[in-house]
C-alpha cells in the first residue's frame, strides 16, 4: 500500500533515505545490559533488529526518531506497516525534547513475515518512565509529540527483525 495513497498525515516513510536519518538506538547497555539493536535502511524500508540478552537485568533495545514536530495534531491515533518475526513489539512517542524524558507506548504484536497495518489509538498509550507507569501523567498530547520509536522489551532472550514501511498519523472514528 502506498502510504500517501489514503487519509492520514505520513510522518515517516521508509522509503527514501532522508527518513532514516538521525534516528537513535538506546538499548539496556544504558544500565549495564548486553543487549544490542541497530537500524539501517534495507529495500525500501527501515530494519529495528538485534539480540536481546536478559543478562546483567538487561532486556530490551530501541530506537527513536530525532526530536521535531511530529504532524500529528487534529489525528487520533498511529498506523504504522510493519512486518514483524512474531514477537510482541511497542511503538513510543515523546512530548519533550530531553533523552531521558517519560515514554508513551502502545504494545503491538507481530505475525512472523506477514506484513500488516497496526492502529495504535493515542488514548492508548501508556506513559511510563524507565519501564515504570506513570500514574499521574496526562494522555498523550498529539500536539506535543516531538519524537516516535520502537521497543522490544517482551523478557524473551534471542533475536529480534521488525521492517517498518512508514508511519502515519490518522483520524479513525470513534468506536
Amino acid at each position: 500500500m502506498n502510504p500517501h495513497s489514503s487519509v492520514g498525515k505520513v510522518v515517516f516513510d521508509f522509503s527514501t533515505a532522508r527518513h532514516a536519518a538521525g534516528w537513535q538506538i538506546v538499548n539496556d547497555d544504558v544500565m549495564g545490559g548486553l543487549s544490542a539493536g541497530e537500524f539501517r535502511l534495507a529495500k525500501g524500508v527501515a530494519v529495528f533488529s538485534g539480540h536481546i540478552s536478559l543478562e546483567n537485568k538487561g532486556g530490551f533495545a530501541s530506537v527513536r526518531s530525532p526530536p521535531s514536530q511530529q504532524s500529528v495534531r487534529g489525528c487520533n491515533a498511529f498506523l504504522i506497516r510493519i512486518c514483524g518475526d512474531g514477537r510482541r513489539y511497542k511503538f513510543t512517542a515523546r512530548t519533550e525534547p530531553e533523552f531521558d524524558s517519560p515514554l508513551y507506548q502502545h504494545a503491538f504484536a507481530t505475525t512472523p513475515g506477514e506484513w500488516q497495518e497496526s492502529r495504535l489509538r493515542f488514548e492508548h498509550f501508556v506513559p511510563t518512565f524507565r519501564g515504570r507507569v506513570l500514574i499521574d501523567a496526562p494522555p498523550l498530547d498529539p500536539a506535543n509529540v516531538l519524537s516516535v520509536g520502537f521497543l522490544i522489551s517482551d523478557k524473551q532472550a534471542g533475536p529480534f527483525r521488525l521492517e517498518i514501511d512508514w508511519i502515519k498519523s490518522v483520524s479513525l472514528k470513534q468506536k
